[in-house]
């Protein structure tokens, strides 16, 4: 065994406690594991945040550039999550102390790309409406993954950390890209007269 599984053993051991007080006390309320779920399929992939900055762009028109920074953001910031996991290697949970509430497409677990993907998301959408939707959204994200028994609280904490650094150079692309630069207000025929008064 090497250093590194050693390393990754140990955490698991440590963090597994953790995650099975943590369902114990939620998992069995009423809704708790339903909305879990929900939030995990919402989240697969980033394609609900993706689906997200489609209609934020299409409804919002000034702000068009800002509402598809989000999908790129969560795309890119996915991604990000995705290579990390190939590197870490962690496995998920498989305690029998821990109740494993939903499927997964693979069996790594360092960071959460759901929260990964959603901080960046959540962070570049209030950055487009002005609504701080990060302060409800990551935390909900975070705990539904415990909840699920799909990751450990060290998964979700590094996610949400990679994630606010995608949107943070996410954010700086937006300024470089012109199709993710806002449009200008169309202009009202004869306001440049207006002006002139």
């Amino acid at each position: 065994m090497s250093a590194k599984d050693d390393l990754v053993a140990a955490a698991a051991a440590a963090e597994t406690p953790v995650l099975a007080a943590v369902q114990d006390v939620l998992i069995d309320r009423p809704g708790v594991l339903a909305t879990a779920r929900g939030m995990s399929h919402f989240g697969e992939h980033a394609l609900g945040w993706t689906a997200v900055s489609v209609v934020g762009a299409a409804v919002d028109r000034p702000r068009r550039g800002r509402w598809l920074t989000v999908g790129v953001g969560a795309v890119g910031a996915h991604a990000a999550s995705i290579a990390v996991k190939r590197v870490v290697r962690r496995p998920r949970p498989q305690d029998p102390m821990v109740r494993v509430g939903v499927s997964t497409p693979s069996r790594l677990s360092f960071p959460s790309s759901h929260a990964t993907s959603s901080t960046a998301a959540a962070l570049l959408i209030g950055r487009a409406s002005g609504v701080p939707v990060a302060a409800a959204v990551v935390p909900a994200m975070a705990l539904s993954r415990l909840l699920l028994g799909v990751h450990y609280p060290s998964d979700v904490v590094a996610g949400s950390a990679i994630g606010a650094l995608a949107a943070v150079a996410t954010d700086r692309l937006r300024r470089r890209v012109p199709v993710l630069r806002d449009q200008p207000p169309p202009r009202v025929a004869g306001s440049e007269g207006n002006n002139r008064r």
